[in-house]
């Protein structure tokens, strides 16, 4: 009985070897796929021509509303903004040029005599949110922690030479104690602040 068991496991793990081994074409090449749309992707590359065999025996992408050069880009929908806009320009020569540069900057590119009262709204709110804490509710530097002696130093808007570029900068880069809001607000909402921070000065 005990050479009968000893004799069963063996043909056991020579069954299982067997099995198990097989050559490196067939693990790379399965023999039966359960779902071929997922194994075999329908995808293709970018700016390439869709019309194009992928793994898949005549089988073709056609879709007609690509452009006339046949590639997988479509042509920007209609009123699309381009990135090349004003906003987007100023920004990058602020960044570049630094904050001398900035002082120069008047008019914010995305306010204009339309949308001017919806832009202070908003910065209005963004102000609240991520200075009035130290720079206070009016802008003349009395916050809840100037107030409450935790920093010192905040100036008055009213008392310094600002522009709408120059507080952009800063919001971005940060100067002095204070530090970059750019991980916090976005380019838009940078300009929004700036415009808000530049209605407080005038005010």
């Amino acid at each position: 009985m005990k050479n009968l068991f000893f004799i069963f496991i063996k043909i056991w793990m020579f069954s299982f070897l067997f099995i198990s081994c097989s050559s490196y074409k067939k693990k790379v090449t399965p023999s039966r796929v359960y779902m071929p749309d997922m194994y075999y992707s329908d995808a293709y590359e970018p700016y390439s021509d869709p019309n194009f065999e992928y793994n898949k025996k005549n089988k073709k992408i056609e879709i007609p509303i690509f452009s006339k050069e046949k590639t997988s880009a479509l042509i920007p929908v209609p009123h699309t903004i381009s990135r090349e806009n004003e906003y987007e320009k100023i920004s990058y020569f602020i960044s570049e040029k630094g904050l001398n540069y900035s002082k120069k900057i008047n008019h914010s590119p995305i306010i204009n005599s339309k949308n001017n009262q919806k832009i202070i709204n908003e910065g209005k709110l963004l102000y609240k949110i991520n200075c009035s804490i130290c720079h206070g509710d009016k802008g003349n530097g009395q916050g809840i922690l100037v107030k409450n002696e935790k920093i010192f130093g905040i100036p008055d808007y009213k008392d310094r030479d600002l522009t709408v570029g120059s507080v952009y900068y800063v919001i971005t880069y940060g100067k002095n104690n204070m530090n970059s809001y750019a991980s916090q607000l976005n380019k838009i909402d940078r300009w929004k602040t700036s415009e808000y921070v530049m209605y407080l000065k005038n005010k």
